[in-house]
């Protein structure tokens, strides 16, 4: 090491307390080597250039090589001159790597403007397949938050943040032999892409607790930063919402345990995200009741997760009508009301609330990663309901798992009319945003359909999530211009219409980003994004989560979908056996958790929803699918909501039953639609119900236990 790497070394440690790992993937990439990192700033190359080994080689642009600034580090280094409008610049490189060398390269060809991954160039993959050269990826993290980035105005900039190299294992790009040309340039960029979305996600945090990755998140963005607002407009900073937990918390400590499971009853508001927190100080495990599954239901839930004490507001019970559902509860367990908690605080309670944002780290309360965080329920929509019990490092991979492939910033505002008791409204709704930087705006009912879009022009929301029937009520209501300001709509818990798609691009200009998932994978699986959309799919699995397909008998299309991945829950807690943890297993193993949907997924790795197995009729000897049943009435009648159930038939085994709001639907033209799309008419439903509305559970997704029930007593 020269001197002056030497001094620059030391400079750099002091300053910005560098933080270098997994040296030993460098040492074992071997001698031909392509090293590929993330471009968050000016410091990025020096950085490199003074912690990694040896002399390295740097593809440089011409034109930034001959700024004045970079002569010092090209003492450093050996600059390898790449002109991006020159093929053989590219071909030299190719050239230089066989030579068994190593050089270092930013595959996006930028500083990130969004402090995520940018474009992917396929140049760098080329360089990588057509050179053989393994692949060295490095996490840089910590220099976004330096004025030497081009974040200025996005995040809160420091002069001397803590920065982070982290080396991840050395890889070898996949690329058929087959795809020659054109086609292997982009195959091989779009397996560059994966390799650096895996980096971003192996390299984050997550394993740690929601209250550390919130006490972070206010190092990063600063206490003062307002996070969460609901409909009272009182927006709080995360000074207000950790001092307000930490009140709350001591208010609620003797009516649990520490590690007791204690529910709660709230809406969408400020307070069940700082009542979620609260719990969490104190050592608690929440649990999020669906107050919308009734009372009897609501009262069997608890007795499956063994909560003994709930925590609700008067002034909710009393909007939501929900005295039954209280009655229910207080037969087995102890419901408290918040607005009674604050009678429990002297002013030095008060005092240590106004202190605690400022030595939380020290809180002796100390939950580890694998530790459950929340218990939630499954939505009752094929049964009753199951407990799912989530770790903190489940939810926190899960929305590590989501930065690395969505472009979020902390100017971004969330619109969260999804329940924080389904997992949608919780993960992605309230602690994606909130230990982010972003604000998040509650709003108590995604079924105001005329108000949930005032609310989103009001507050410039820039995010809004939703489930197909909640973003149709939307559009079907919203004035053309109330989502102006809206960067990403994502769609998930049932499948996205065709119509519900066309009308958002066409009324309000937004592509509709649709995703997969569910409460067991807390909650998000596969997603479209900007870089990566496919209309028709659940877009392609978020990195780390492995997947298999088992063949279903009668199904020629797909298979059965298992997935393991630090996202997938502890266990779930079943009725039947209440308060005993049942870890996730299938023939694969441990670890894995079998969905019960049947999916194919393409060679560009797309998913496709073909049905959930359970939705599957079998009608003289071959089987159908329920979803592509509705699919059909979808494109039939646009307009209409439509729902398909199956009923036993003394004939052929089954027989399809369609419910639908399409007031003058009949079956002749069902039958029609399906020759027009060269579908059998085995698809298509016997019997046609015309409904009001289609029943849907508080989750948005269509109660079919309903329905089967109704159509059952029908054929009785």
């Amino acid at each position: 090491m020269n001197a002056l790497k030497w001094l620059l070394r030391l400079l750099l440690t002091r300053l910005y307390r560098v933080e270098l790992s997994g040296m030993e993937h460098y040492h074992a990439a071997g001698k031909r080597v392509l090293v590929v990192a993330n471009h968050t700033s000016f410091l990025d190359a020096l950085l490199l250039a003074v912690f990694l080994p040896d002399r390295l080689t740097f593809a440089v642009n011409t034109h930034v090589a001959a700024r004045w600034w970079l002569r010092p580090l090209i003492r450093l280094v050996d600059a390898f001159p790449m002109d991006p409008t020159s093929p053989y610049a590219t071909r030299a490189l190719i050239r230089y790597l066989q030579e068994d060398r190593r050089a270092v390269i930013f595959p996006e060809g930028r500083i990130t403007v969004t402090g995520s991954l940018m474009k992917i160039y396929d140049g760098t993959g080329m360089v990588a397949d057509k050179s053989g050269a393994t692949l060295l990826p490095v996490r840089i993290d910590g220099a976004q938050y330096t004025p030497f980035s081009r974040l200025r105005g996005r995040v809160r900039l420091r002069w001397f943040p803590r920065i982070r190299l982290a080396i991840q294992p050395p890889v070898r790009l996949e690329v058929p032999e087959e795809v020659r040309g054109r086609a292997r340039r982009h195959h091989a960029g779009a397996a560059l892409a994966d390799v650096m979305t895996q980096m971003m996600f192996a390299s984050s945090d997550y394993r740690r607790t929601l209250l550390e990755a919130l006490l972070d998140a206010r190092r990063v963005h600063g206490g003062r930063k307002r996070v969460v607002e609901d409909i009272q407009r009182r927006p709080l900073s995360y000074n207000a919402v950790l001092a307000r937990a930490y009140a709350l918390g001591r208010a609620m400590a003797p009516d649990a345990r520490p590690g007791d499971t204690v529910g709660l009853m709230l809406p969408n508001a400020t307070a069940a995200a700082v009542a979620f927190f609260a719990l969490h100080i104190q050592g608690r495990v929440p649990a999020m009741l669906n107050y919308t599954l009734g009372a009897r239901a609501l009262a069997s839930t608890c007795r499956t997760a063994r909560v003994e004490v709930v925590y609700t507001s008067r002034r909710f019970v009393a909007a939501a009508k929900l005295d039954a559902a209280v009655q229910a509860l207080a037969a087995h367990t102890t419901v408290i009301y918040l607005e009674d908690l604050a009678a429990r605080l002297d002013p030095l309670d008060k005092l240590r609330a106004a202190l605690f944002p400022y030595h939380a780290r020290w809180h002796k309360r100390r939950a580890r990663p694998d530790d459950p965080a929340v218990v939630l329920f499954t939505s009752g929509s094929e049964g009753a309901p199951k407990g799912v019990v989530l770790s903190h490092a489940n939810l926190l991979a899960n929305r590590e798992q989501i930065a690395a492939r969505i472009a979020f910033s902390a100017q971004d505002v969330i619109l969260n009319a999804l329940p924080v008791f389904h997992s949608f409204g919780l993960t992605a709704g309230t602690l994606l945003p909130l230990l982010s930087g972003m604000r998040t705006f509650f709003y108590p009912s995604p079924l105001h359909y005329r108000i949930v879009p005032e609310v989103a022009y009001d507050i410039n929301a820039t995010v809004l999530f939703g489930t197909n029937t909640f973003l149709k009520g939307y559009a079907r209501h919203a004035h053309p211009y109330d989502f102006y300001s809206i960067r990403y709509v994502f769609a998930g818990a049932e499948k996205l219409q065709d119509e519900t798609r066309r009308v958002w691009a066409e009324k309000f200009g937004i592509r509709v980003f649709e995703g997969y998932g569910a409460t067991e994978t807390s909650p998000v699986l596969s997603m479209n994004t900007p870089m990566d959309f496919l209309a028709g799919s659940t877009g392609r699995l978020l990195p780390g989560i492995e997947w298999r397909l088992e063949p279903v008998p009668g199904v020629s299309e797909g298979g059965r979908l298992a997935v393991r991945g630090p996202n997938v829950m502890l266990g779930h807690l079943l009725p039947e056996r209440p308060g005993e943890l049942v870890p996730p297993a299938t023939a694969q193993g441990p670890g894995w958790y079998d969905l019960g949907d049947i999916v194919s997924v393409d060679e560009r790795g797309f998913v496709h929803i073909r049905g959930r197995a359970k939705r599957f009729a079998k009608i003289g000897g071959e089987m159908v699918s329920l979803t592509t049943a509705e699919e059909l009435a979808a494109r039939t009648w646009p307009q209409a909501q439509h729902a398909v159930v199956s009923v036993p038939d003394a004939n052929k085994g089954e027989r399809l039953v369609l419910y639908t709001s399409q007031p003058d639907a009949a079956r002749a033209e069902l039958v029609a639609r399906a020759q027009r799309d060269s579908l059998g008419e085995i698809n298509v439903p016997k019997r046609v119900v015309v409904v009001p509305t289609i029943p849907v559970l508080g989750s948005g997704k269509t109660d079919y236990a309903k329905l089967q029930t109704l159509a059952e007593e029908a054929v009785a």
